[in-house]
């Protein structure tokens, strides 16, 4: 961990007594986890194309299975054509656990190769997937946060992440989580507007520290008056 993040974790533990901040404490998650298996080991459940920087799932059964338990993607409708659209990192984890088989202009991917392709797609992609599969090990629900100013929204286990109604019937988002690779450094602008667009929507800030050795810390970033 960075001497900035020490340094934030250690100040939620002691004395704020000057003005309003933001301050990062561990979270729970950071509580080890079995990861937990996505459907049968080994069983191919589609067939996927690389389409211009997206995974896409044309074959509406296909999708089906990977988006109805799991929630893995999401369903596009447009004039010509309805399919399932995955991201980076959904669709990474997917072919790592052999459940997709994902081309390009025909040509078939291996995991190690659409590892690249990702790479060179999203230079963040490196850590951002690291905190996706780590979420996803733990039986989380994961979705993108784009709209929300974050990486991921993250969702309990089981929960319909596109369960329609009012808002008293809609699933809350549990964290908003922002991944960073160890050495980062956060300005205060940066601190702040991320735990003002979380409280927004009722979600707890988390931001998840990838280390060089691929292990993930989680720190819960609160707003705390004196």
């Amino acid at each position: 961990m960075s001497k900035k993040h020490k340094h934030h974790a250690e100040t939620e533990s002691g004395a704020l007594d000057e003005s309003d901040a933001d301050v990062a404490m561990p979270a729970p998650l950071n509580e080890s986890a079995k990861p937990e298996p996505l459907f049968k080991s080994g069983e191919i459940l589609a067939s996927a194309e690389f389409v211009e920087n997206k995974v896409v799932v044309w074959n509406k059964d296909e999708g089906n299975r990977i988006y109805s338990e799991k929630y893995f993607g999401k369903w596009i409708e447009e004039e010509k054509a309805s399919y399932l659209q995955l991201s980076l990192e959904e669709a990474m984890l997917l072919i790592e656990r052999a459940h997709i088989k994902i081309t390009d202009a025909g040509k078939p991917f291996t995991s190690q190769t659409f590892y690249a392709r990702c790479t060179a797609v999203d230079t963040e992609f490196p850590h951002k997937f690291t905190v996706y599969r780590d979420l996803r090990n733990r039986g989380y629900i994961v979705k993108s946060g784009f709209k929300f100013g974050t990486h991921f929204r993250v969702y309990d286990r089981g929960v319909n992440p596109y369960k329609t109604g009012g808002k008293e019937t809609k699933e809350h988002t549990k964290y908003n989580v922002h991944a960073y690779p160890e050495n980062h450094v956060l300005t205060p602008q940066e601190w702040s507007r991320y735990v003002r667009l979380s409280h927004n929507i009722r979600a707890t800030a988390l931001m998840a520290i990838v280390d060089e050795e691929g292990d993930v810390t989680y720190y819960k970033i609160i707003r705390t008056k004196p």
